[in-house]
């Protein structure tokens, strides 16, 4: 995908370019400036008998839009924002808001940056289980770990680290399992240009494009712009 002879550092915010990864864990990428800090605080949380287990990192353009469109098609489950299924809105905008409920939109996802990565306590995983990254786990499963994490972001001992997606910031759900190396991604952010992205979905096949194009400044006011922190 093409964009105007862009330079590839300047596509990369939107999940496009050619951005240094490196793996951190099998098959998970993450941006290759974060990769220090990262080890430094999952040696943090080995220390203190937690095991740091990635969920997902890295994810291009294509993905975000993959699991998008899958979501608008009813391929993948909807949640409510509980995290409990539900049905599949017919009305356009309604199915938009529905998706919004719990992912980003293609080009606007934070996991586009490689700076921020879905975790949880491998040691608490029962053999078997599938992880679903969702509030119950928070408060459950998980919930030691979390209270962990929230203290130490709290004290700004996190080597970075922070929460991006909690209560009262924007309209995007709270993802307590979400965590960003906030110094990286506030550089890579720098470059990033609301008319080059809706560029993009004039040129994507993206579920709800008419829609998303109509909406789309108030869309960065609640979904996109109060998580460039």
């Amino acid at each position: 995908m093409s964009f105007m002879n862009m330079e590839s550092a300047d596509l990369l915010p939107y999940g496009l370019g050619s951005p240094e990864l490196v793996e951190f864990q099998n098959g998970y990428f993450v941006c290759k400036d974060i990769c220090s800090d990262l080890a430094r605080f999952a040696a943090l949380l080995k220390e203190n008998g937690f095991r740091l287990r990635l969920e997902s990192a890295y994810r291009p353009f294509e993905k975000q839009l993959s699991i998008w469109n899958r979501k608008a098609r009813g391929e993948l489950a909807l949640l409510d924002e509980f995290g409990k299924p539900m049905q599949r809105p017919q009305d356009e905008e309604e199915l938009m808001y529905a998706i919004l409920t719990w992912s980003a939109l293609p080009g606007a996802s934070r996991h586009h940056l490689g700076t921020d990565i879905d975790v949880v306590d491998g040691n608490a995983c029962p053999e078997g289980y599938e992880v679903q990254l969702t509030p119950d786990e928070c408060t459950g499963l998980f919930a030691k770990f979390h209270k962990f994490l929230d203290a130490r972001f709290a004290a700004n001992e996190a080597f970075g680290f922070s929460r991006v997606f909690v209560p009262g910031r924007g309209k995007i759900k709270p993802e307590g399992w979400h965590i960003a190396h906030l110094p990286t991604s506030r550089r890579l952010l720098d470059n990033f240009s609301l008319d080059t992205l809706r560029r993009i979905y004039e040129a994507t096949d993206i579920a709800c494009k008419r829609v998303i194009l109509a909406r789309l400044d108030s869309l960065a006011e609640d979904f996109i712009y109060p998580y460039f922190i």
